[in-house]
């Protein structure tokens, strides 16, 4: 392992779980879906939006959903304020250097036309001009609980990169994230669209919120609270802890910890990660086998074993290794699949109902099984190469 290798997996050790599957989708240029309780939404969206700017140095917008979300609802709240002086400056300057070649330049003799009553549009116009423009990070909440129709419409965000608006088309950025925060045992995304995230993550309380943590026990001790009370702040989550976000801390000027070249360099290993011909056959067995699983009713994509590729190649490298192993891909398939899986609902769906088998006895086979049991049974029965 060289020093750049080294540097990376320190790095990478320093991350929570949330930080690192939102550096293993921008490394892959994927997206993803993060779980929680209910109750833990409100921190995890104060936590993303934390990471985003101190962590990876992106912009970011949160959109909270409901059943009455509309679609330009949905389109509206993941733009942010563009560069609206630049372009108006840009525009202006063009507009006056015109103006001066136009009197420099003679005055060629020219027909007479009949005088329009339509005047120029005047050069305030340019003020109305929609500069908004797609946050680097989108954080939807309860995206799975709108219509199938705004749900269609964040299909094509992604598909896509771009949205249309009343006004404009607004194109995502190069480096784009799409988060759907929700609640853990909610009603899954439409299929397409559920199909198209690329892991899923489920925070679980006990793995805390450092950078929210972080926040809290700084502004303890602003207010004048002793260090004990700061710490203690930081563990106990009132139901105010979020309220610093209606007067957020200001930027942070230092350097993110992955910033934009970081990121580059992580895309650029995970292209040259070494997949031998035995890891090939295990990533395509994987698959294979969970398809031929009896509790397994559907879910299992050829997209979803692409997304398994990719995000094998994505964690080599942060582990620093130029190479696939088969720890890597049980690691990776416990990420991309949960969301993924449909079960069996009825025994009498079970396929091998169809030929003779009793519905009894294959209920009781049934009964109790959970996407992360099919999971780990396929990745105990798929042979691993040596």
């Amino acid at each position: 392992m060289d020093g750049r290798d080294s540097r990376i997996t320190d790095k990478v050790q320093s991350l929570s779980d949330i930080e690192l599957a939102a550096l293993l989708c921008l490394v892959a240029d994927q997206h993803c879906i993060l779980e929680s309780e209910a109750d833990a939404l409100d921190e995890l969206e104060e936590e993303l939006k934390l990471i985003c700017r101190n962590t990876f140095g992106l912009t970011s917008a949160v959109l909270e959903c409901s059943e009455k979300t509309s679609i330009d609802e949905f389109g509206n709240g993941i733009l942010i304020e563009g560069e609206r002086e630049r372009a108006s400056y840009n525009s202006r300057t063009s507009l006056s250097r015109w103006e001066d070649y136009s009197s420099d330049a003679p005055t060629p003799s020219l027909p007479t036309f009949r005088r329009s009553s339509r005047s120029p549009a005047p050069l305030n116009a340019l003020d109305n001009i929609d500069t908004r423009r797609i946050a680097d990070v989108v954080v939807v909440k309860n995206l799975n609980l709108t219509l199938p129709t705004v749900q269609i419409q964040a299909l094509e965000l992604i598909r896509g990169k771009r949205i249309f608006s009343r006004t404009a088309v607004h194109t995502a950025p190069k480096r784009f994230l799409f988060i759907s925060l929700q609640a853990s045992g909610s009603p899954k995304l439409v299929p397409h669209l559920n199909d198209r995230f690329f892991i899923s993550h489920t925070h679980a309380a006990e793995d805390g919120l450092p950078n929210l943590e972080e926040v809290q026990q700084q502004n303890a001790i602003n207010n004048g609270y002793d260090s004990d009370a700061a710490s203690e702040s930081s563990v106990i989550r009132s139901p105010t802890a979020s309220g610093f976000l209606k007067h957020p801390s200001p930027p942070s000027i230092s350097q993110p910890l992955f910033p934009k070249h970081a990121i580059d360099e992580l895309t650029t290993l995970a292209a040259a990660v070494t997949l031998t011909a035995e890891i090939r056959a295990h990533l395509h067995n994987i698959p294979i086998f969970m398809r031929q699983h009896r509790a397994v009713r559907g879910g299992v994509s050829s997209l979803a074993t692409r997304h398994l590729r990719a995000l094998v190649c994505a964690l080599a490298p942060l582990h620093g290794i130029d190479y696939v192993s088969p720890g890597l891909v049980a690691l990776a398939a416990r990420k991309v699949y949960p969301h993924r899986i449909v079960l069996v609902e009825r025994a009498e769906d079970e396929r091998s109902v169809r030929w003779g088998s009793e519905v009894d006895a294959v209920g009781g086979l049934l009964e109790g099984v959970t996407v992360g049991d099919v999971i780990e049974e396929t990745i105990g029965e798929v042979e691993v190469p040596l």
